[in-house]
């Protein structure tokens, strides 16, 4: 493979260039500076919701460098800064940034600028759009986004579906959970997969009644393709992330919690920071591959201005729509088989281990139950002597879906972060109770318990998995239907959230889950001064208006990042 890794966001494969390595400790031992905007602003003539626990709604309020000077009345508000820059809210309605818990951004900035098979609705769509694709380029071919649990074939793509497609040209098309891929003959033979080709460790090659692979291969299977294919270039990676970053903008998030950007990559965000060209607080957790570099850096000089390196995203298992989430019990739509294990428990134990003594956070990837519970499990392993360190550390699980009832008051009693994405319940819900039978639904997508249980649940999306949408995100957490407002016989609609610890998911507890929460995540004097407006007032308004509203403006440490007001 070339130094240059092949990016697949959400992978658990990144492949360090041969220089990071070697620059790392420069890159990141920058002195954190505050993001100030020019002067004094004042937001005035809105409803402001605080998020401060005991004060009341405010309908205005002022920046000072980069930080909130006041909130009250708009009058008064005038009265404390008349010199500021006036921003008329015109009745809408201003909350503390909302952060994202969970986004892959290089990702979601390489959706637009690659084979997007997003919305997908069947074989002949797929073949369509691929063959469109394949007119206007040359050489290998390599796609994301499509998911077959509405197509009416209702089964995986095979090999045999895309063939005379780009003849002799290796294809790859990731599904949109990023855990399972399609490659068409050409991919295969490149990787030298046949019918005598073994599983690998973490993965499954699906194969047709002759035993010959038919194309689909399960999370560690992909990689036995996708290091054949080519990388984006570093001038792609940095038009991506730059897309993906004033997206984020425009939809009114003010933070992200980025998940397994690898150090090589690194370098590209640090430069977009230091040029004023982030608009976002991201905090980082590194690629599994890179965690002994990671680790080697200690608890401190790991920040920018607009950036902080806070740990390691590591994976138990794979996704519940490719049937590699690791469960308890066999699936119910595949009696053969229980998942898979993409990483071996004591290959993990020795990795938190060390991130214990590096003082790093672990944000571990577990969607099934048993996942689940070997994750808690290693968590409480690592911190057996120390629990109160084991709080203190904040480590999380990622996903957090499928939970045993057994465990579901751990998390609050270990003091683990449940980071979990909403919309993978309004969309996984069409098909997650053929995959487990209706029994274990009582621990899916358990918001409500696990909030009710006292644990921290950081709010994300999961994009490119899923859009990247706060207002969806909010939607999905306290109203629990898809987006036309259907839901199912078996969607636990008691599972939805009140709207304040619906919004708690994305201001307050996202700052608790990245150690933010003295600057961040409400709005109050003293705090950075993240907001995000939106043209409805998300604590009142009906649900099925909520997806319809639109970001109106965006201040990220006291910055206008977007700004649809005037």
């Amino acid at each position: 493979m070339s130094a240059q890794m092949w990016f697949r966001s959400g992978s658990r494969r990144q492949i360090l260039a041969g220089g990071a390595l070697a620059t790392l400790a420069g890159i990141v031992a920058c002195t954190p500076r505050l993001r100030a905007g020019t002067g004094a602003i004042l937001l005035a003539n809105g409803k402001i919701h605080r998020a401060d626990v005991g004060r009341p709604q405010a309908e205005a309020l002022v920046i000072r460098d980069g930080r909130i000077a006041f909130v009250g009345t708009t009058k008064d508000a005038s009265a404390f800064a008349p010199e500021a820059r006036r921003i008329d809210l015109a009745g809408a309605t201003a909350f503390p940034g909302f952060t994202d818990s969970h986004v892959h951004l290089l990702g979601v900035g390489l959706r637009d600028l690659q084979l997007d098979l997003t919305g997908t609705n069947g074989i002949a769509d797929l073949r369509a759009r691929l063959s469109a694709h394949a007119e206007k380029t040359d050489g290998p071919i390599l796609g994301r986004g499509w998911i077959e649990t509405h197509w009416p074939e209702q089964r995986f793509p095979r090999a045999a579906d895309i063939a005379n497609i780009a003849a002799g040209r290796p294809i790859l098309l990731i599904r949109a959970d990023g855990h399972a891929g399609l490659a068409n003959q050409a991919a295969l033979d490149l990787a030298g997969i046949g019918p005598g080709t073994a599983d690998p460790a973490g993965g499954t090659i699906l194969r047709d009644a002759s035993g010959a692979a038919d194309g689909m291969l399960i999370d560690n299977a992909v990689d036995l393709v996708a290091r054949n294919m080519p990388a984006p270039d570093r001038a792609l990676k940095e038009k991506a992330l730059r897309a993906a970053l004033a997206l984020y903008a425009r939809r009114g998030w003010t933070g992200a919690h980025d998940m397994g950007l690898g150090l090589d990559d690194l370098p590209i965000l640090v430069a977009l920071d230091e040029g004023g060209d982030n608009p976002l607080t991201i905090d980082l957790y590194a690629a599994a591959d890179d965690f002994e570099a990671v680790f080697a850096l200690g608890p401190t000089g790991r920040q920018g201005a607009g950036y902080a390196l806070r740990g390691v995203k590591f994976y138990v298992d794979g996704a519940l729509g490719s049937r590699g989430a690791a469960l308890l019990a066999p699936y119910a739509d595949a009696p053969g088989s229980s998942g898979l294990l993409v990483s071996e428990p004591e290959m993990l134990a020795t990795a938190f281990a060390k991130a214990r003594l590096a003082g790093m956070q672990i944000a571990l990837h577990a969607i099934g139950d048993r996942a689940n519970r070997i994750a808690l499990d290693l968590f409480e392993k690592t911190f057996a002597d120390a629990p109160e360190a084991r709080r203190a550390a904040r480590w999380r699980v990622e996903h957090a879906q499928i939970i045993a009832p057994g465990d579901l008051g751990r998390f609050a009693r270990l003091g683990v972060i449940a980071s979990m994405q909403p919309s993978h319940a309004i969309g996984d819900l069409y098909f997650a109770p053929a995959r487990l039978g209706s029994a274990r639904l009582a621990g899916a997508y358990a918001w409500k318990i696990l909030a009710d249980s006292g644990a921290i649940i950081a709010g994300g999306s999961d994009a490119p998995v899923e859009k990247g949408d706060p207002l969806v995100e909010f939607y999905a957490a306290a109203f629990r239907h898809d987006l036309e407002g259907k839901s199912g016989p078996d969607w636990g609609p008691e599972q939805a959230l009140p709207r304040a610890d619906a919004l708690a998911l994305f201001t307050t507890n996202a700052a608790f889950a990245s150690g933010r929460e003295t600057q961040t995540g409400a709005l109050a004097p003293g705090m950075v001064a993240d907001i995000s407006v939106f043209s409805r007032d998300l604590m009142t308004a009906p649900f099925e208006t909520i997806v319809k509203a639109e970001a109106l403006l965006t201040v990220s440490g006291g910055r206008v990042t977007h700004n649809k007001l005037g």
